[in-house]
């Protein structure tokens, strides 16, 4: 009998665990909405709290883009980088017009690897860069096998998705913990949450991400810089364009200005986040269900994701 007790109640504080884990997102965005009402206006400022300037990689296309517009109207000044210049000086310009401030592009091919950081680091010099965000990240151009994967894409994967975060986050904290302020924003993805067959080294990527952003959170801890960990879920962007469905979006899979209004809004509010509502209760339910369940489930996604991808260009072929 108190063996039947003892085994109840570790069941029940297990289970206790698994919903708080998983309402946790949830319950972080919810707080990140409401906190404006209880706060005074200085307080909410992301130019008092962490200076004039932030960085932004991948920040001339989606989530990137949309996320720098939104800094911008923050007041924030931006360091826009990324590899097409031509995108750059647009985005700079479109930026400086709407927003009325103070633009630095900086060019940038992840893909190169370790050859590119030294570069980043001269044009930064002495920018008292409060905020970094780690959004810049390639994907397959559709769901396939390892096998299938081209070895150069493999490692631009990899280099992009892994060393830019890492390289990016070593470059800044230096100087971030040295004047005792500042904010990393390290976005990862809903494929961090279990393995994902037919893309398979992208999730791999993004659990990476996790991992290192939670590891260095722990690292920095007391040292006034807010390490936030970001993981949304499906966003109509360019890196989903295998799929049309994924590119219309809806509610579940919202815009990237409207993924980004929401984003931006849990900076320095909360650690860890999918940035959007609704991304949320999503990540509640999947992580309700075990491992083994997710993988097949994301296996059978992506395989429909691949016969869309393979039947629409078939079809466009002819």
């Amino acid at each position: 009998m108190f063996l039947m007790l003892v085994l109840a109640l570790i069941g029940v504080i297990a289970v206790c665990l698994v919903l708080v884990d998983s309402l946790w997102s949830v319950l972080e965005l919810v707080t990140s909405y409401l906190m404006p009402y209880f706060l005074p206006a200085e307080e909410q400022s992301l130019v008092k709290k962490y200076g004039p300037w932030a960085a932004v990689t991948g920040a001339t296309d989606g989530i990137g883009k949309q996320y720098a517009i939104e800094l911008a109207r923050r007041g924030l000044n931006l360091v826009l980088i990324s590899r097409n210049v031509d995108k750059l000086r647009a985005c700079a310009a479109e930026i400086e017009k709407e927003h009325n401030v103070k633009t630095k592009v900086i060019v940038a091919d992840f893909s190169r690897g370790p050859e590119i950081y030294k570069h980043i680091e001269e044009e930064l010099g002495d920018l008292p860069l409060g905020i970094l965000v780690n959004n810049v990240g390639i994907q397959y151009d559709y769901p396939m096998p390892l096998c299938e994967v081209p070895l150069s894409k493999a490692w631009e994967v990899i280099m992009v998705n892994i060393g830019s975060v890492t390289a990016l986050t070593r470059l800044v904290l230096p100087g971030m913990t040295a004047r005792g302020v500042g904010a990393v924003v390290n976005i990862s993805s809903g494929s961090e949450l279990q393995p994902l067959p037919l893309m398979t080294i992208y999730a791999a990527t993004k659990a990476y991400i996790r991992s290192f952003t939670l590891a260095i959170r722990e690292e920095y801890a007391g040292s006034g810089v807010h390490i936030q960990h970001v993981a949304p879920l499906y966003v109509s962007t360019k890196i989903n364009a295998f799929s049309q469905r994924l590119l219309d979006g809806n509610l579940l899979v919202p815009d990237a200005a409207t993924y980004a209004r929401h984003a931006v809004a849990t900076l320095g509010r909360v650690r860890n986040t999918t940035g959007y509502w609704l991304h949320g209760i999503q990540t509640f339910f999947i992580k309700m269900a075990p491992e083994p369940a997710r993988i097949k489930i994301g296996k059978h996604m992506n395989e429909q994701f691949r016969q869309e991808y393979l039947i629409n260009n078939k079809i466009k072929s002819q």
